[in-house]
């Protein structure tokens, strides 16, 4: 019962904090990596993954991967389901109560010089937080460790040139740089079955 209160608790915090999208909760979820050890770091970046290639918004697929793995450590699929749904209340909470606050007050203040200067600073807080989470997600699939003394070792090969002919195709080659995400999606996942990239 303790850990679906975490779990509802840990989220809500990233939720009532992550201004910018799902993917400013992913600094949060590092940090609940270190504190719970729910989850590794190869696992979260499995999870970015998933989240990224399934419909819905990330936070809340991620929010509804990371519970329903904790609740599993236990061993009981109706724990991990609980788990699932703990997470992802906690995620989503803070936004429901946020929108129905503004929502009611936002006509009489829609013009407030405040109220602007408060967005106006959260953009380049929300850019932060994202910037933070795509470096933190390039450095743990590029990179396999911190060993600077043997830099070639720890240097992700295949993962550098699938991001180079990704980069390449989706920017510089005029027949696939029009084609829809989800066909790069389903090559990656593809690529990294065939050639075990992890």
């Amino acid at each position: 019962m303790m850990v679906f209160f975490e779990l509802f608790l840990r989220f809500f915090r990233a939720g009532l904090f992550a201004v910018g999208g799902g993917m400013a909760t992913i600094p949060f979820l590092y940090e609940m990596s270190d504190a719970t050890g729910w989850f590794s770091y190869t696992d979260l970046a499995n999870m970015i993954a998933v989240s990224e290639s399934t419909p819905g918004p990330i936070g809340v697929n991620m929010a509804t991967y990371v519970g329903f793995t904790a609740g599993m450590q236990s061993g009981n699929a109706t724990e991990a389901i609980f788990g699932a749904v703990a997470a992802t209340l906690g995620l989503v909470t803070p936004s429901i109560i946020i929108i129905l606050i503004i929502a009611s007050i936002l006509k009489s203040f829609r013009n407030n010089s405040y109220v602007n200067s408060a967005f106006y600073g959260l953009r380049p807080a929300s850019t932060a937080l994202i910037t933070a989470a795509g470096i933190s997600v390039a450095v743990s699939n590029l990179f396999y460790g911190a060993d600077w003394s043997r830099w070639t070792a720890m240097i992700n090969w295949k993962g550098i040139v699938l991001a180079a002919v990704l980069w390449l195709l989706t920017n510089k080659v005029k027949k696939t740089k029009g084609l829809h995400p989800i066909v790069f999606i389903l090559g990656s996942a593809l690529v990294g079955i065939l050639f075990s990239m992890n």
